[in-house]
């Protein structure tokens, strides 16, 4: 489906409701922010007065970064007369022409390479829904036990800076848990799209940066994203919602640039924008639905499940081990003869790094289509969708005040969104890597 965060395990609460518990169980402390605007931290972090406890660093830190993400943008969207703000930064600053989101082309996936700078075989997060073979249903990657990276937030953590976090979707904040110093808990939710308007989140994150002063922020703003999804005007080309979207968004941004400068911070600071994945749009009848073909085998009948990603399908197989061989030649087989399927890929295919998470097989749809499953005409009616490599280009540049950074400058490398955590990395000098080293690039 969208992977608008409403898959929960029956009986269980999201992730919004375990961080209330968290704070009524007194397992974190909440800091009373100006505005009326309240930020966690991990218990033992407050002072008596309410604020952050300052971490005694080994030398003072004056190094800022702040990495915003325009969830869904497109690069194609970065313009003087829509977006003027991202117009500036971008031209200003240094840009990947060639950026790129990486599969599955989602949410939680991309964010959580951000992060971590490993890819999902590594992270143990290859979308946003997977099937939970344990719980034998299908579920979002919300809990901060699905990850199983270490991050740069933890890495930082450890050498004593200050982190912090304003994600604007519940299962982002959910798969974060607890690991930044900081973090603000997404309110007020809007019901079934699970996130919070962008502006509750630049007003979070200008006074995060107000009271608490992390070192790195990781910001989520989810207006470009869910506007987009649910735009019916997408697949006609005329995106009524979506620019409405993009000019709120824009200027909100905005917004958060100035107070940097106001502050004096922006001297010191990185600001990082990137997208986590682009999006696109498709008609009623472009419509994908894999169950009933799948189950129309004898062999594979009852015995596939279908993790539904919008752009892309993860296929188990359930049967018996032994039969494993066979069921991923059929699903292959059926998939790729199926209308709008782009291509379908044993997911072991060495290229895509997805982890057994993701399941046996990979199927991709074509532009313009998306999939809903198990049922074709509930399951996902929602014209603006991405998963696929459609949505793979997305924007990605760096603009700041601190001396290390290059201005007025394209590249044409291929950067990604794995390549954010060994960029933060070598803009604070942390030397240490993950165990087998990153798997992105650092682009400063």
């Amino acid at each position: 489906m969208c992977g608008c965060g409403d898959r929960h395990e029956p009986g269980t609460p999201t992730p919004y409701d375990a961080g209330r518990a968290e704070l009524a169980t007194g397992r974190r402390t909440l800091l009373k922010a100006g505005g009326g605007v309240a930020f966690s931290a991990a218990a033992g972090l407050a002072t008596a007065s309410g604020g952050l406890a300052e971490a005694a660093p080994a030398r003072r830190e004056r190094r800022r970064v702040y990495v915003l993400v325009v969830d869904g943008c497109l690069p194609e969207e970065v313009t003087g007369g829509q977006t003027p703000h991202l117009f500036e930064l971008m031209v200003t600053g240094q840009r990947w022409r060639r950026a790129q989101s990486m599969p599955i082309m989602e949410t939680i996936p991309n964010h959580v390479m951000m992060m971590t700078g490993v890819r999902p075989d590594r992270s143990g997060v290859p979308a946003n829904a997977i099937y939970d073979r344990r719980l034998r249903d299908v579920r979002d990657l919300d809990r901060p036990s699905d990850l199983r990276a270490d991050t740069i937030i933890q890495r930082l953590n450890r050498r004593g800076l200050r982190t912090g976090t304003v994600l604007s979707k519940e299962y982002l904040y959910g798969i974060f848990g607890a690991r930044a110093t900081a973090r603000w808990e997404p309110a007020p939710i809007i019901p079934v799209s699970g996130h919070a308007p962008d502006e509750f989140t630049i007003n979070a994150a200008m006074q995060m940066v107000e009271d608490v002063d992390p070192h790195l922020m990781f910001v989520n703003l989810g207006d470009i994203d869910r506007y987009g999804h649910t735009d019916v005007t997408g697949p006609l080309g005329a995106k009524v919602l979506r620019r409405l979207a993009l000019l709120k968004t824009d200027a909100y941004v905005g917004r958060f640039v100035q107070m940097l400068k106001d502050r004096g911070t922006w001297k010191d600071s990185m600001v990082l924008v990137l997208a986590d994945h682009s999006m696109d749009w498709s008609t009623p009848t472009s419509v994908i639905s894999l169950a009933g073909p799948l189950d129309d085998d004898p062999f594979l009948r009852g015995k596939v499940q279908i993790a539904d990603n919008g752009g892309a399908d993860l296929l188990y197989w359930t049967g018996a081990t032994r039969q494993r061989e066979e069921a991923v030649r059929r699903m292959l087989r059926i998939a790729k003869a199926e209308p709008g399927v782009l291509s379908a890929h044993d997911r072991r295919t060495r290229w895509l790094r997805l982890g057994p998470e993701a399941g046996e097989v990979v199927v991709f749809c074509r532009a313009g289509w998306r999939f809903s499953d198990p049922d074709p005409l509930t399951s996902n009616p929602i014209p603006g969708n991405h998963g696929h490599p459609a949505t793979r280009p997305i924007p990605f540049f760096v603009n700041g005040g601190h001396p290390r950074l290059k201005h007025r400058a394209a590249s044409s490398a291929v950067a990604q969104t794995v390549d954010v955590a060994p960029t933060v990395a070598s803009f604070f000098g942390v030397r240490g890597r993950p165990r087998g080293g990153w798997d992105g690039k650092a682009r400063v």
